[in-house]
């Protein structure tokens, strides 16, 4: 169905905390780690000051779901998350059924604050495991111990209904017995939703420089490849399927602050770093803002400002249809053909789309006007893009 009012679609925030108490090697987000301390009060302050930006920019909406991510937000003290949450509230409202997630990293610093979250407002915590061992979460950079791992699930179980938790795999050297091994043991911990995701080589990572110096080996693409498979049938044994290509959870459990990217819908983004997409009261229109990167100078202009935006983006019809193509071939759901329609201003081309049936990459539902990715197609999602648009 298309939904073309701004006040019938999911709307989401993202708060973006971008300290860390130190920095992983593969990790290419933006993050950065302060020895010295942070002034919080000053720093949510400013995110208080560019909610209300933001709340210009897009009135007239109820949350659907806000996500605190980073970095690590769970460095974050009980009272500056329920501050940023009520000033949320205040500017927009929640719908009903809001979704209010909050990464963490399952230290025991980082538990501690997992009850005042859940008096602050967060219904749903995402814990990021990465590994079932001791050995790959120091090869990783982790800062924590599988037990401590274990113990932080248990707590947050306790305390909130819904809970996630990330894995990495397709890590150097990770045999198929040993991840099919991890892998049901994670699952057995008990848990609604995962996040499963292959290890890539990112610019700019220690990770990136050891891998130029020959010294980490990456498995190559047939072992990934049976890795993945391992992945979705264990998953599918346990009742979680991968409703987006490294995502899987029972019905129900999705989460919906993703699925607002994912289905390309509107959200509004706070922090160094963050990301929006944002309509304009044309509804042909949609803008990507990019805050500023450096936690310091973004504090500074959102201080002078209201806001730290490094570029902002007048997105066309169809630079709009084709990240909406991008976003949901990664979902099971997939692509409906009358919203790329609306958002391109023209049809995918039926002898395009054919094609790709043809070469079992898509299936074209026509009664329902949806293309969807075969199990083959979700791994050549860019491939495909191409050969839709050319």
């Amino acid at each position: 169905m298309l939904i073309s009012n701004p006040q019938q679609e999911d709307f989401g925030i993202y708060v973006h905390w971008p300290f860390c108490a130190a920095k992983c090697p593969y990790c290419d987000f933006n993050s950065h780690v302060r020895r010295a301390g942070i002034d919080e009060p000053r720093f949510v302050k400013a995110y208080l000051k560019e909610l209300d930006y933001m709340h210009n920019l897009a009135p007239n909406r109820k949350v659907s779901s806000v996500f605190f991510g980073g970095g690590t937000p769970s460095l974050m003290s009980g009272q500056a998350v329920a501050a940023i949450i009520d000033k949320i509230d205040g500017l927009w409202g929640y719908k009903p059924d809001v979704e209010i997630s909050l990464e963490a990293n399952p230290t025991s610093i980082d538990s501690q604050n997992f009850a005042a979250y859940k008096l602050a407002g967060v219904n749903r915590i995402s814990i990021g495991v990465q590994a079932m061992n001791d050995v790959d979460l120091r090869k990783l950079g982790r800062m924590h111990t599988i037990e401590e791992a274990k113990a932080a699930i248990k707590l947050a179980q306790g305390i909130f209904e819904r809970i996630s938790f990330d894995l990495i795999y397709a890590r150097p050297q990770q045999t198929l017995a040993q991840w099919q091994d991890e892998l049901k043991q994670a699952i057995e911990l008990g848990t609604d939703h995962l996040s499963l995701y292959q290890l890539t080589i990112e610019s700019g990572t220690r990770f990136a420089d050891l891998y130029k110096m020959g010294k980490i080996n990456m498995p190559d693409d047939d072992h990934a490849r049976k890795l993945y498979d391992a992945t979705e049938e264990i998953c599918a044994q346990y009742g979680l399927y991968n409703y987006e290509i490294s995502n899987y959870a029972k019905a129900g459990e999705e989460c919906r602050h993703n699925l607002i990217y994912w289905r390309y819908e509107e959200y509004a983004a706070i922090g160094a770093g963050a990301h929006s997409r944002l309509k304009s009261d044309n509804q042909n229109l949609r803008y990507a803002r990019m805050d500023h990167r450096q936690p310091e100078k973004w504090l500074e202009l959102v201080e002078a400002q209201g806001h730290a935006f490094a570029d902002v983006e007048t997105l066309s019809q169809s630079a709009q249809a084709t990240e909406y193509l991008l976003m949901c071939l990664r979902l099971r759901e997939g692509v409906s053909l009358e919203r790329y329609k609306y958002l391109a201003g023209v049809a995918l081309s039926a002898q395009n789309i054919a094609d790709m049936v043809e070469a079992e990459l898509l299936v074209h539902d026509e009664k329902l006007a949806r293309i969807t990715t075969t199990e083959e197609g979700l791994r050549l999602t860019d491939y495909i893009i191409g050969k839709l648009l050319s």
